[in-house]
């Protein structure tokens, strides 16, 4: 890997140099992530002028099977606790005779730019921007890789729960049960934290989990998502309790899922991100469903869980080829409940058979 993160960190070298900046400090955990590997908890980047360097505030963890940073980079350890990284940073970028200095000021605060500043005052602070965000966009097959074992402990947590007795449960207990089973099957955690939604609750996005037994007849929908080597994936699915479905919830549970296809459908390298979104939300509108549909139709998820790209009427941009994104539709009746169908797929080109879906558990609405 180590060659993969130098390549990184080339590819955001050059961006730097074409703006004008000879080093930059990297200090949202996602980013310095996806350039320097797994470092200690509260570590930047520093893409010095004539050495990479990783600041951390203490030593990697070096027990057996844990991640580990980029062995090629050389690590800087704060001398004593309560120190700033980034500032440590800032004063080691000066002292490699650096007189432009970029900084992701979208992730620091004031306090924290305006130490930066101080502690070396002959640098000209810059913003970096987005920029290693924009790189992430594009996954290799590596992090595809990571994001496909995910799915698959998803699909399973999910799996065994759907084989367990759910009436008179509550939301929060099958919402830890699901967590639990998540590292049971190898997970390093959640992706974020589990929704389990019953009855009136039920299709609501980022529904908490409450104390709500889960009762026959319920619509029970649920989104989970698993994190494996630090990458997100995302699952969401709606099912009915114990009994055969009724009318209205066949017949809502069809419209969404026929949005879903519709935003499935249209996932191909160069399509709108907003054409995407119009595709599954034009299916819910033309039913009437036009108030109170969520804001999105999908996002993207790697090593942040709602990453670019956005899926959203007003969003700007095209897809690339190993995109990965969410197509996640719901429709939610106040005082009645609704539904949500979520998948993770991965964008590809018709040549290499369309989107590849990584969350494979039925899309069927099965009577639990």
């Amino acid at each position: 890997m180590s060659d993969v993160y130098a390549a990184r960190r080339t590819r955001l070298r050059e961006r730097c140099h074409a703006a004008g900046s000879q080093s930059a400090v990297i200090s949202h955990p996602a980013n310095v992530r996806y350039l320097a590997g797994a470092a200690p908890t509260g570590s930047v980047l520093l893409l010095g002028r004539r050495e990479d360097l990783l600041v951390c505030p203490g030593p990697p963890d070096d027990r057996p099977g844990e991640a580990r940073p980029d062995e090629s980079l050389r690590p800087h350890l704060l001398e004593g606790p309560g120190g700033d990284p980034a500032v440590a940073a800032a004063d080691l970028a000066a002292a490699q005779d650096t007189d432009a200095l970029a900084v992701e000021e979208h992730h620091l605060t004031v306090a924290r730019h305006r130490a930066l500043a101080s502690v070396a005052p002959q640098l000209r602070l810059t913003d970096l921007g987005s920029a290693v965000e924009q790189l992430r966009v594009v996954k290799d097959e590596e992090e595809i890789s990571c994001l496909r074992i995910g799915a698959e402990i998803a699909d399973q947590a999910l799996g065994e729960l759907l084989e367990s007795i759910l009436v008179g449960r509550t939301e929060r207990h099958l919402a830890l049960e699901l967590e639990r089973r998540l590292v049971d099957h190898g997970a390093d955690g959640p992706a974020f934290p589990t929704s389990v939604a019953t009855g009136p609750n039920s299709g609501r996005r980022g529904h908490r989990p409450t104390d709500r037994r889960v009762e026959e007849g319920d619509f029970l929908s649920v989104c989970l998502g698993a994190t494996y080597r630090g990458y997100r994936c995302e699952i969401g699915r709606t099912f009915v309790i114990g009994t055969s479905p009724a009318d209205w919830q066949i017949e809502l549970y069809d419209l969404v899922f026929a949005a879903q296809r519709a935003g499935r459908e249209s996932l191909v390298p160069g399509a709108a991100y907003r054409d995407v979104d119009r595709a599954a939300r034009q299916v819910l509108g033309s039913a009437g469903h036009v108030e109170g549909l969520q804001p999105l139709t999908g996002h993207g998820v790697g090593l942040e869980i709602d990453e670019d790209p956005q899926l959203a009427p007003s969003a700007m941009g095209k897809l690339d080829a190993c995109v990965p994104v969410t197509v996640e539709p719901g429709v939610h009746l106040p005082g009645r409940g609704g539904v949500r169908i979520d998948d993770t797929l991965v964008v590809r080109p018709e040549a290499d058979g369309g989107p590849e879906l990584l969350t494979i558990t039925t899309k069927e609405l099965l009577a639990l």
